[in-house]
């Protein structure tokens, strides 16, 4: 098979993800010499949607549809995402056929005048576009006042700095990988936020029957992020998992097995029920149904139900 001259990535626009697509860039260049690698920025209706949640319109998968039909089109050859905003469920045409070795997965807080979540005063106005971090938020700071925020890491920034805002909770890897890790002031650690699935992790879309730029992307498969946002993926799948739904699920690579911690609740009142297994780094799928079974033994679905 010959491997192709030329190779376009499909990209949403955000700062972010121009970031992610560059990464990727410089990876099969660096790789295979000669390779002419283009990107093709697109906005989607995720990018377009900043006036309310993305829970209440389909959830994350709005940022991928368009990504997909470029590939559908054959317009581009891949697709970059952050994981956590990949659909649970790809169509038959679609492959995730590599996942990166993944940054720090945890959540992070930034304030301009506290340290820590502990350090923020009763009725502080914290800022979160997550369910999951809403849910986190309500159980573990109760007297805290959460409320959505939408756009892009620098527009969230902006808002926190204009006052609108006492603290945002983010992901810890966006902001490192944007430069921004000097407006961390505190790395929540997953006893108090687990997060969610595939978070920290890059994965890559490509169409189910181009062997080409699959084999072109092989060599930057890591195997036990690979099998980690599996378990944490399959988790999600288990219960129907959507943007829609607090839950969070966190495996972690220990002396050749896997550690799957997962959590699922209701974001209004805080409530949740968690569970913890362990098993082989070749068996994600059977991990996660394991874990889906403990939750929904654990009432999982009442949770979900409840208002």
């Amino acid at each position: 098979m010959n491997a192709p001259a030329r190779v376009v990535i499909a990209t949403r626009e955000s700062p972010l993800a121009l970031w992610q697509a560059e990464h990727v860039r410089g990876l099969l260049t660096g790789r295979h010499a000669g390779l002419q690698v283009e990107l093709l920025g697109m906005t989607t209706l995720g990018d377009r949607i900043l006036d309310r949640p993305l829970s209440t319109e389909g959830g994350k998968g709005l940022f991928v549809k368009e990504l997909e039909l470029a590939l559908l089109e054959r317009n581009a050859h891949l697709a970059v995402h952050s994981l956590k905003d990949v659909p649970m469920h790809l169509e038959p045409e679609f492959s995730l056929t590599a996942v990166l070795a993944r940054e720090d997965p945890r959540d992070c807080m930034v304030s301009n005048h506290f340290p820590t979540l502990d350090d923020l005063p009763d009725g502080s106005r914290v800022g979160t576009s997550s369910l999951r971090r809403e849910l986190m938020l309500r159980a573990r700071f109760p007297r805290l006042k959460i409320a959505s925020v939408r756009g892009n890491v620098g527009t969230r920034l902006a808002k926190l700095d204009n006052g609108e805002f006492d603290a945002l909770v983010l992901a810890a890897a966006g902001l490192k990988r944007l430069g921004f890790a000097g407006r961390i002031r505190q790395i929540i650690a997953t006893t108090v936020s687990l997060p969610a699935p595939g978070q920290g992790a890059l994965g890559i879309e490509v169409r189910s029957d181009d062997n080409e730029t699959s084999g072109l992307l092989a060599p930057f498969n890591d195997a036990e992020t690979y099998a980690a946002t599996a378990a944490e993926r399959g988790v999600s799948r288990g219960l129907g998992g959507s943007c829609q739904m607090p839950l969070a699920a966190y495996a972690e690579v220990e002396h050749g097995a896997l550690r799957l911690r997962a959590l699922v609740g209701n974001a209004k009142t805080g409530e949740y029920v968690e569970t913890e297994v362990r098993g082989p780094l070749s068996e994600p799928a059977a991990l996660a149904a394991e874990a889906v079974e403990r939750l929904l033994a654990l009432g999982a679905l009442r949770l979900l139900g409840a208002p």
